[in-house]
């Protein structure tokens, strides 16, 4: 079975008022457009256009047990349109999230309250792939040595002095821990401020990218926290077709640009600034991983002319991607969805049952189908479960 399904952008204020709407070819509502979500998320949950017009949610159980699967998604997949930072976030693992959902649970913190942390027992690893032509956003946390000569750019003021203390620890976690600490813990406004202020007037050499962030991050969010925690980070310039892997405890940002997500079905979020919402600082503190690494790039594997897979290796998710311009086959791994990105597709299961997907349409394809073969006249992805 091939069944198309929809789902209505979500209109978070970073969201683009434009991106989305220009990729599915259409007028903008004036509106911000954020997030499309495709899948069985009780959030957002798709609508399944199989004459029920039913939601996802509603509809795997329904029908799971007569098409073999299971009746829950293990993933969802998304349309991301950041037309102003997200909140510099992090996820955690599978077993704190379980611990944290049952602490919570116990506690009685209402799943709907500002100050709850985790929302179900799942982790959120989540891989984003850049439609648009670039795609920025931060990832992980800076080599040590260029994040002080970053820091060393910015003179005495008193703020930088003590981030520069923080930053001195002989262990570079220890150093990025404490740092990170202070900032969202302890630094106030004016402390902020005069970082940022530090980061206007210095001399940026290479690390021009950086300090113009700090500028705009401070236009949208002024005197936040998160905005120097951000100088901390990697900065990432994604070109259209690469993509990032965030696991658990990768400190991480979206910033600007049209990308492809897919993440574990779950909506767990701790927050570490560039947001007015909840930050609990010490429960952030307790899942980073504050070792510095290089960005965490994902490339996919070709899997046959005109197909590849972007495989972080994890059972939640894998995202397929079909080319246009060539007629490509993918093999599925359970319950998939398909979503179109360019021009217009007409994919094909093994059944021979086949449906067309213009530019932010989607389709589920059940299991069966595989492989499921595009005819090369549109770009699509595949959302299905890893390995």
């Amino acid at each position: 079975m091939l069944i198309p399904i929809s789902n209505t952008p979500r209109d978070y204020a970073w969201g683009s008022p434009t991106l989305i709407a220009d990729l599915e070819g259409r007028r903008p509502t004036g509106a911000p457009e954020a997030e499309v979500w495709l899948g069985d998320h009780p959030g957002s949950p798709a609508v399944v256009h199989d004459g029920t017009e039913r939601t996802l949610d509603a509809w795997l159980p329904a029908e799971a047990a007569d098409l073999g699967v299971p009746a829950k998604l293990p993933y969802l997949l998304k349309l991301l349109a950041a037309g102003a930072p997200l909140s510099i976030q992090v996820h955690p693992s599978k077993p704190q999230a379980v611990e944290g959902f049952a602490r919570e649970e116990a506690s009685g913190v209402p799943r709907d309250a500002g100050e709850r942390n985790y929302k179900d027992d799942n982790h959120k690893p989540e891989v984003i792939v850049a439609l648009s032509e670039t795609f920025t956003a931060l990832a992980g946390l800076r080599d040590i040595e260029r994040t002080r000569a970053l820091v060393d750019r910015l003179g005495d003021a008193p703020a930088v002095q003590t981030l520069r203390a923080h930053l001195s620890a002989p262990d570079a976690a220890d150093a990025l821990r404490a740092s990170i600490g202070w900032l969202l813990g302890e630094a106030d406004a004016a402390s902020i401020t005069q970082i940022v202020d530090a980061a206007a007037s210095a001399d940026p050499g290479e690390f021009a990218s950086e300090l113009a962030l700090t500028r705009s991050l401070h236009t949208a969010y002024p005197a936040d926290p998160g905005i120097v925690v951000a100088l901390l980070m990697n900065l990432v310039e994604l070109r259209r077709g690469e993509a990032v892997f965030v696991p658990a405890g990768v400190l991480h940002a979206y910033v600007a640009g049209l990308g492809v997500e897919i993440m574990a079905a779950s909506d767990n979020v701790l927050r570490g600034g560039l947001t007015p919402k909840h930050i609990d600082v010490d429960e952030l503190l307790s899942l980073v991983d504050f070792r510095p690494a290089e960005p965490p790039f994902l490339r996919p594997t070709a899997v046959g002319e005109g197909a590849e897979v972007f495989a972080p290796g994890i059972a939640d998710f894998a995202l397929g991607h079909l080319a246009a311009g060539a007629a490509g086959s993918l093999d599925l791994r359970g319950l998939a969805i398909v979503l179109g990105v360019a021009g217009e597709a007409t994919v094909t299961g093994a059944s021979g049952a086949r449906v067309s997907v213009a530019p932010g349409r989607a389709a589920l394809v059940t299991p069966d189908e595989s492989p499921l073969t595009s005819d090369g006249r549109g770009e699509v992805f595949v959302a299905m479960p890893g390995a």
